[in-house]
């Protein structure tokens, strides 16, 4: 398996026959997520595209680095703007007349800015305590606060709530922290 820089180099230079591979080795989970999703074939086409086009033009701005592999990127680059998508059909309102043009440079860069705030934020999960990431795991996959209690043998819900509490508090401390946060906050 090539590393990830290689897969970031072949986007920028249209390399035909690496392209295709990513296209065999990932298009198929994308749109599975994406049809499971409420998306069509299309939608999926269409996102995995954006993705693709989306990693070449920030590894062409800046030589970023991806810590999981390039499938798991990749994927999770397409699920966000798969979620964006979504959530930008929904506030839509349209008049009968008049079809809002369609910005594809903002676009990418708030999907582009999206992507550096999920990094961000995954990289300073895992410098949490082991028990504080589960924690929080749970907590954010909806999991009931009973449900942790039982699972973590704690005495109380509100003890569950402290330690989310806690532990929520630790995570955004490092995120805060961190030396990319300023450049990624919301303005």
């Amino acid at each position: 398996m090539a590393d990830n820089s290689y897969y970031l180099k072949a986007l920028l230079s249209s390399n035909s026959h690496v392209i295709t591979d990513i296209y065999k080795e990932n298009f198929y989970k994308v749109k599975s997520f994406i049809l499971k999703n409420n998306g069509q074939q299309e939608d999926a086409e269409d996102i995995f595209q954006k993705a693709l086009l989306q990693l070449a033009v920030r590894y062409k701005k800046e030589k970023f680095i991806i810590n999981s592999s390039f499938e798991a990127y990749l994927f999770t680059v397409c699920k966000n703007l798969w979620r964006r998508e979504l959530n930008k059909s929904k506030n839509k309102v349209t008049k009968h007349s008049f079809i809002e043009p369609k910005d594809d440079n903002e676009d990418i860069a708030l999907a582009v800015l999206e992507q550096k705030r999920w990094e961000l934020f995954t990289e300073n999960l895992e410098r949490i305590s082991d028990n504080c990431k589960q924690i929080l795991k749970l907590f954010f996959a909806k999991m009931s606060y009973a449900d942790i209690m039982k699972k973590f043998d704690y005495n109380s819900e509100t003890v569950v709530r402290q330690r989310v509490f806690k532990c929520k508090n630790k995570l955004k401390e490092l995120i805060v922290k961190d030396k990319r946060f300023s450049s990624l906050k919301e303005l």
